[in-house]
């Protein structure tokens, strides 16, 4: 193949390993998620073996190449438009028989393909012998067992795929007979498509029969763009073969078509490749845990009392890491305050920088606490049965198993992200399910909102902040359950479609997988409070600078200050307190002037019957461009307001310290940051997945409701407190 390099694709079911490869090879941070679904779009990497460049695409995870999903898309429109020099075809040998009726699809598209047989080590413990020489015989292709968690095997993996690219065989086309009635029809499809070149460009004439066969809805829109006449008589025979076996055996030619793909696996295994050491009805340890995990009535209280003991895990450990970032960020606010000469630099580093992304960057400990817990849920397998326990209740609320997956994304055991669950919703067929998920996943805990709401659980729930962090990500479940009902019981009514999901088995996650995981999340908070958040930050403090008071209130405020000194020039303590007191009633006041203060006054009315003032309205305006911001703002405020700063110790000693703040106030604002409008770039991304008409019923939507759930929480909380 000399210099140029070769082009490989990755390619299998679901939860076979083509990620774990993928990373295995390239060494690249892709995350590693054992569960269906996590590869949507194709990623792209590139590595060096045996002196040659080689350019690798992980393909997303499907069962077959019938256009049913989204990945079913992707992955053939790539293997037909960028046509790679190989096809790495990863094979869970655990599960042959299911994940090899992917590669008789390859098969019968001609593909240059070779078989990955990963999880060599799971199917011995489960007493399972593939006879490799044998299988590769029968399949007529290259096929190498690996296990790629270890990357054994992968060296001569690609070896292998090596001299596949560079052979100059074609691969033939592999024919599979679909009985007497539908072998007849593919001749005659096959004879109409030669004859025209219908779609020889990019798929042989068998394999574009079959789509046709199979009612393959996205080859039969472009049958019907490139050459509609003889789409139609392509169509006009599918038909009359349809109709002839509804008649005569009821079925469709899809089902024969999956029948004999079966068919023609199980001829292959049984010809000696697989042979079972135990009894096929032996549960496996896996199925074992299962029995237990899943159970319609323990499996949901256990999952309840795992992610309880997540968050009590989260704050027990993170308590004295995040004391120690509270103290030098104050230590950094003392340097700052005794180097500095007073001004706007100083308020701006102190007021803007420190108190603003410091009260954000705190929480880092915390944060990678919760991802470590996360990860090890993710890695172990465990989130696939959250899945598929939640799976009922979700066709309750109309929505479909699949959606599950978005909601965990997001944040649903908290710290995740809006963004990619919005984007995972494309795995959803049904449009209205997957509308309603789209728009009500912005609902879960994100990693955005989790400092949020650790800050203000912390500062009045001190007792209990496990606890009451487990009831608001309950909270967060049910409201974005009952909205999702309300949503398609109105403007999306439909019915909901079923959920088959696979589980795959349980596994030891690898210390080095958690770290990395643990540390990819941790550094994007990290990276995200370092850029946008200090941008923000930086802007919202001039918003709470500028303009600035008249020159006559200044000079109100100096004459005060004078007029102390002059009165208690000898009382050095009592002069201090009082120079103290004035140079915080002249700072709420620069506050209160400025355009930030003016808009938070502005507001203030309607707000206050959330329990809102004006310095929380600041706050919560900043928390439309991103929830981070909420907290850095607030840092900024009360380091910029009336209340003795100094001698607290914390931001939320502040807040506790304020008169304006209460139990009941910070409940109401819980409610309102966890439901109200989604962050810019999620709205971005709803706006991209739909369209900016969604986009901006989502922050309308959300907003309104957000708000009266907080009057009604205030209202209903003032009364009985």
């Amino acid at each position: 193949m000399g210099n140029k390099p070769i082009t490989m694709a990755l390619a299998g079911n679901p939860n076979a390993g083509k990620t774990t490869l993928f990373n295995h090879l390239t060494g690249a941070r892709q995350h590693v998620g054992n569960y269906p679904g996590i590869t949507v779009d194709h990623k792209e990497g590139s590595f060096h073996q045996d002196g040659q460049q080689i350019s690798i695409t992980d393909l997303p995870g499907t069962y077959s190449l019938t256009a049913y999903s989204v990945e079913e898309v992707v992955s053939r429109d790539f293997l037909t438009t960028a046509k790679p020099d190989v096809v790495v075809n990863i094979v869970d040998a655990s599960n042959l028989e299911r994940n090899l009726y992917l590669s008789t699809q390859f098969l019968e598209m001609g593909l240059p393909v070779i078989i990955a047989l990963n999880m060599m080590d799971v199917a011995k413990d489960r007493g399972i012998e593939i006879r490799v020489e044998k299988l590769s015989e029968l399949l007529e292709i290259p096929i190498v067992p690996i296990i790629a968690r270890s990357g054994k095997g992968t060296k001569e993996l690609i070896s292998q795929a090596l001299e596949v690219a560079a052979s100059s065989k074609t691969m033939e086309p592999r024919d599979i007979s679909y009985g007497e009635d539908l072998d007849e029809s593919l001749m005659e499809l096959i004879a109409t498509i030669e004859q025209t070149s219908f779609l020889s460009s990019a798929y042989p004439a068998r394999f574009t029969a079959i789509k046709y066969l199979e009612h393959d809805d996205e080859m039969l829109r472009k049958g019907q763009a490139a050459a509609p006449e003889t789409a139609r008589k392509l169509e006009e025979i599918v038909s009359k073969t349809s109709d002839h076996l509804q008649a005569t055996m009821d079925v469709y030619p899809e089902a024969i078509i999956a029948d004999h793909r079966y068919g023609f696996i199980k001829a292959i295994l049984r010809q000696g490749v697989l042979t079972h050491k135990f009894d096929t009805d032996r549960l496996y340890t896996s199925d074992k845990i299962d029995k237990v995990l899943t159970n319609r009535l323990l499996g949901p209280v256990i999952m309840l009392a795992i992610l309880f003991g997540l968050y009590q895990f989260t704050f027990s450990w993170s308590e004295l890491p995040v004391s120690w970032m509270e103290a030098l960020f104050g230590w950094l606010g003392g340097v700052v305050e005794n180097t500095l000469p007073d001004g706007l630099l100083k308020s701006m580093i102190i007021s803007g920088v420190i108190d603003g992304v410091g009260g954000v960057l705190g929480f880092v400990p915390l944060i990678m606490f919760m991802f470590f817990g996360i990860a090890v849920l993710e890695d172990s397998g465990y989130l696939a049965r959250v899945a598929f326990m939640m799976d009922r209740v979700f066709h309750f609320f109309g929505l479909h198993g699949s959606s599950v997956m978005p909601f965990i994304v997001s944040g649903g055991i908290a710290g995740g992200c809006a963004v990619p669950g919005v984007m995972a919703t494309r795995t959803l067929r049904s449009p209205k399910e997957r509308m309603a998920t789209l728009l009500t996943v912005p609902f879960m805990n994100c990693g955005a909102k989790v400092p949020v709401l650790v800050l203000l659980i912390g500062a009045f729930f001190t007792e209990h902040k496990a606890l009451y962090m487990f009831l608001f990500t309950m909270l967060a479940w049910l409201v974005a359950l009952v909205a999702a009902k309300f949503l398609r019981m109105t403007v999306l009514r439909g019915e909901a479609t079923p959920f088959v999901m696979e589980l795959p088995p349980y596994r030891f996650p690898t210390f080095r997988g958690l770290v990395i995981h643990t540390w990819e999340r941790t550094w994007q908070y990290i990276k995200k409070a370092g850029t946008v958040i200090l941008g923000i930050s930086i802007l919202l403090w001039a918003s709470m600078t500028f303009p600035g008071l008249p020159q006559s209130e200044q000079d109100l405020y100096e004459s005060q200050r004078l007029e102390i000194t002059e009165t208690l020039a000898k009382q050095t303590e009592k002069l201090q307190d009082a120079l103290t007191g004035i140079n915080q009633e002249e700072s709420a006041a620069t506050l209160r002037n400025s355009i930030a203060g003016k808009v938070g006054l502005f507001f203030e009315p309607v707000s206050s019957y959330a329990g809102f003032d004006w310095r929380t309205n600041i706050a919560m305006l900043g928390g439309f461009a991103a929830k981070e911001v909420i907290i850095s703002t607030l840092g900024t405020v009360y380091s910029m307001g009336v209340i003795e700063a100094d001698k607290a110790s914390s931001l939320g000693d502040r807040l506790v310290k304020d008169p304006h703040w209460n139990a009941v106030v910070a409940v109401s604002a819980l409610i309102f940051i966890m439901f109200y409008a989604p962050c810019f770039v999620t709205v971005v991304c709803i706006a991209k997945e739909s369209s900016w008409k969604w986009a901006l019923f989502s922050m309308t939507f959300n907003t309104i409701f957000a708000f009266i759930a907080s009057v009604l929480v205030f209202q209903l909380g003032s009364m009985f407190s």
